[in-house]
């Protein structure tokens, strides 16, 4: 038995423009409200799974690990690690969760597996007994970024993931710390080796998507982001896996979506790609 809740990070606010790279203002701003700076506001949501023998995470969101000039710069406002205070209202302290899955290892997807930024302190894991899983394409471009994507890793994030002893990384779909009911798919559209979780559940699969589809908008296909390393290519992407989860009924968990967590993949009358039965949150249903 499984129970699924929808956990809150640190929200950011990022550039309008940036998020919705080939759309237009006129009509992305139809779908998020920019702010005077031409920022949206972005959620950064978790899947908590809870099992009868172990707590499992699905990303991290941000957290607080950014000093006071880069909060700033990538909206942060809130000033304590949101994460934890939401995983304490579900009745659970760092040292409970055992499996933290990283998509990838962006700071606003792995960020929140460090601890609150402190002046006088060096950053820090803060989940002190969770295995971490992460593919091995996405470890590599970690650990070798790009120019173009450089900024969005935490340099110190990789070698205390590495030398905490915890690290799995994945290179199938398959994983050793995870066991047979939890099944990948890989992107490469975003950024290499970007790993989606799917969960069988009673409502059929529920996919984390990370940022294949970082909300509802995004569900339309031709929509990209800026942060997109090959656009074209996550186009065809999402199209195989929206095509594949509607013929099995399956449902996407969003990270980014600040109102929506989980849809449903749904066409409409001319083919097109939506999400239905929308939820807020999850709550602790069982699957």
């Amino acid at each position: 038995m499984r129970r699924f809740y929808s956990i809150e990070g640190n929200r950011q606010r990022l550039d309008g423009g940036a998020m919705f790279g080939n759309a237009p203002r006129a009509l992305w701003s139809t779908w998020l409200t920019p702010d005077e700076r031409n920022r949206v506001e972005l959620a950064c949501r978790t899947l908590l799974v809870v099992e009868e023998q172990r707590t499992i995470l699905l990303e991290a969101g941000i957290g607080a690990f950014f000093p006071p000039a880069l909060k700033e710069r990538f909206g942060v406002d809130q000033p304590t690690h949101v994460l934890l205070e939401e995983l304490a209202r579900t009745g659970l302290a760092p040292d409970d969760v055992e499996v933290v899955v990283l998509s990838h290892l962006h700071f606003d997807h792995a960020g929140g597996v460090l601890a609150s930024w402190e002046p006088d302190l060096p950053p820090r894991l803060v989940f002190p007994k969770a295995r971490y899983v992460v593919s091995d394409a996405a470890w590599r471009r970690a650990c070798d970024p790009h120019p173009r994507d450089h900024a969005s890793f935490v340099p110190e994030l990789q070698p205390l993931l590495a030398s905490s002893g915890r690290l799995e990384i994945v290179s199938d779909a398959r994983s050793t710390t995870l066991g047979p009911e939890y099944r990948f798919h890989f992107s490469e559209g975003h950024t290499p080796g970007l790993m989606l979780t799917e969960i069988a559940s009673s409502e059929g699969p529920l996919v984390f998507v990370a940022d294949l589809a970082p909300g509802r908008s995004w569900v339309h296909t031709p929509i990209t982001m800026a942060y997109d390393r090959n656009p074209e290519l996550l186009v065809d992407e999402k199209q195989a896996l929206f095509d594949d989860l509607e013929h099995r009924g399956g449902r996407l968990f969003f990270t980014h979506d600040p109102e929506v967590a989980v849809g449903r993949i749904a066409r409409d009358a001319r083919g097109r790609f939506h999400t239905a039965d929308e939820r807020a949150s999850l709550s602790g249903g069982v699957a």
